[in-house]
């Protein structure tokens, strides 16, 4: 066989139609297109949701919610798993590498829950006031990152 012979089952490809080409044809005088109005004209259409002036569905219903943009850069990390990392000093590369994290994750935040029995030192992370209580409870300190980056831009101090 030749890619040159090869060629569609037989009765899998139709032949297109030719509208408006007499009344033999069976397509002929309105060409499937109905009489008068819009849609039988040459170039007449309107838009998708267009109602016929009514006012539109999507219009009608009130807009609900927000959708965050930043909603998937922040990770959560458990007290637990950083109690079960080998490392001492635990930044966001190091929980990429442990798998904790995804590798896609700007930025992660160390929640409490479970709890945490050795000392750690975290670099860069956030951390909810339970969780940096819970440390500092357990020997550990969280260094705080110079810039906390917020909605994309650099969150500047109080105190300019």
């Amino acid at each position: 066989m030749q890619l040159n012979q090869i060629k569609p089952a037989s009765g899998s490809k139709h032949s297109k139609k030719r509208v408006g080409r007499g009344i033999g044809s069976g397509l002929g005088k309105t060409a499937g297109r109905g009489h008068k109005g819009q849609k039988a004209r040459a170039g007449g259409y309107h838009k998708v949701g267009f109602e016929g002036g009514q006012m539109p569905l999507q219009r009608r219903l009130p807009k609900r919610g927000f959708v965050s943009l930043q909603k998937g850069d922040t990770a959560e990390v458990r007290l637990d798993e950083l109690h079960k990392m080998q490392a001492e000093i635990i930044d966001l590369a190091e929980l990429q590498k442990a798998g904790v994290v995804s590798v896609l994750a700007l930025r992660a935040k160390v929640i409490l829950s479970g709890e945490i029995k050795r000392k750690v030192i975290l670099k860069g992370l956030l951390a909810s006031k339970g969780a940096r209580a819970a440390i500092e409870a357990a020997g550990g300190k969280i260094e705080e990152p110079a810039e906390a980056v917020v909605g994309g831009a650099a969150k500047k101090g109080k105190a300019e």
